[in-house]
């Protein structure tokens, strides 16, 4: 088990929190190769995958031969819209298709245990007792994160927590997410990682 301290959002330390080492002491040696395929695996996923072009046979016009066969002088030609032809299908083309594949689920869980390893390895993993706002207001939530000394940050807590999630939603270099959005891409494209104690042990219980 490890010890992390605990604090509030005027960053005075109020406690300490024990988290299994599986989740934030995981061993790195081999994070990099998680974190490329998780990350690949997710970007693959976002794609749409709705390129696509006409082929001769979606093109319009160009049912009748432009001319005649022989004695032309000419190459001979069916159709204006064959693919040699400006304005014509184009010879295998891409069409839409869908990009998405997933990763093994434990090798999935491991890539984000070992990313949240990785900002515990690199001090930038903070633990708060709670943050529930009033109400949602994006220059309170900025002002607080500015008080703990964050210049951006991945900001993760239970989902029912919607003031936040309203609070952060529209600050720059913020993003918040629920315990269950949790994600490589995200914790590593954040330079700082924010748990409550809440989502802290939620987190241990769904990737042990």
């Amino acid at each position: 088990m490890a010890t992390l301290d605990v604090y509030n959002i005027e960053k005075q330390k109020v406690g300490t929190i024990d988290l299994s080492d599986a989740i934030v002491n995981a061993p790195l040696d081999n994070a990099d190769a998680l974190f490329y395929e998780a990350v690949k695996a997710q970007l693959a996923s976002r794609r749409a995958g709705t390129q696509a072009v006409k082929n001769r046979s979606l093109v319009s016009g160009g049912g009748k031969k432009p001319y005649r066969q022989k004695g032309t002088g000419r190459a001979r030609q069916g159709s204006i819209r064959a693919s040699q032809w400006v304005g014509g299908g184009k010879a295998m083309g891409p069409k839409p298709r869908d990009h998405e594949y997933h990763i093994p689920k434990k090798m999935r869980r491991a890539a984000i245990r070992a990313a949240i390893s990785k900002r515990n390895a690199d001090k930038a993993l903070l633990i708060l007792d709670k943050w529930e706002p009033g109400a949602p207001k994006t220059s309170a939530a900025v002002e607080t994160l500015g008080k703990l000394g964050l210049e951006s940050a991945l900001i993760i807590d239970s989902k029912s927590n919607d003031k936040l999630s309203k609070s952060v939603r529209n600050a720059k270099g913020y993003k918040f997410l629920p315990v269950e959005g949790a994600n490589v891409y995200d914790i590593l494209r954040h330079p700082a990682l924010v748990l409550t104690e809440a989502s802290a042990k939620a987190l241990e219980g769904a990737l042990s």
